[in-house]
């Protein structure tokens, strides 16, 4: 089991990374002017996307998913923390797939929102990492 949970530990770090970098590549996107710079924000935002989020959130899902059943639910399945982690983790799943629609959406270069409004988004996975994290090590409830 701790060779599944230091291959999710690492499979979180890239995603995450991932789902840092990618809104942040919206903000300058969103405010490009010249055609050189949209065009190679689309290629950029396109392999990060597909190329390391999703390869390594499918990765974080399925080996999460191997150590939840394999040891988590049993040992925890009564404590509020895993269900509330276990939600922000949901949460967090819906933010990578809406960041998919936005990479669609600047491919298609249907983008109506401001810098910064990709400024504000950029924080959630920042403040859903604080949460599951702590949850995780501390399970306070």
């Amino acid at each position: 089991m701790l060779w599944v949970k230091a291959f999710h530990i690492i499979s979180v770090i890239t995603w995450f990374a991932a789902l840092f970098y990618l809104p942040r590549l919206f903000v300058y996107h969103s405010m490009a002017e010249d055609e050189v710079s949209i065009e190679r924000f689309k290629l950029m935002e396109r392999r990060l996307y597909k190329g390391i989020m999703m390869p390594s959130f499918v990765t974080t899902t399925l080996l999460g998913s191997w150590m939840l059943y394999d040891y988590a639910w049993q040992s925890y399945s009564a404590d509020l923390w895993l269900h509330i982690k276990l939600v922000l983790v949901l949460i967090l799943v819906a933010y990578h797939f809406y960041c998919g629609h936005l990479v669609h959406v600047f491919a298609e270069d249907k983008n109506t929102r401001s810098d910064r409004f990709y400024r504000w988004i950029n924080e959630l996975p920042t403040v859903l990492l604080l949460g599951i994290i702590i949850l995780v090590v501390v399970k306070p409830l």
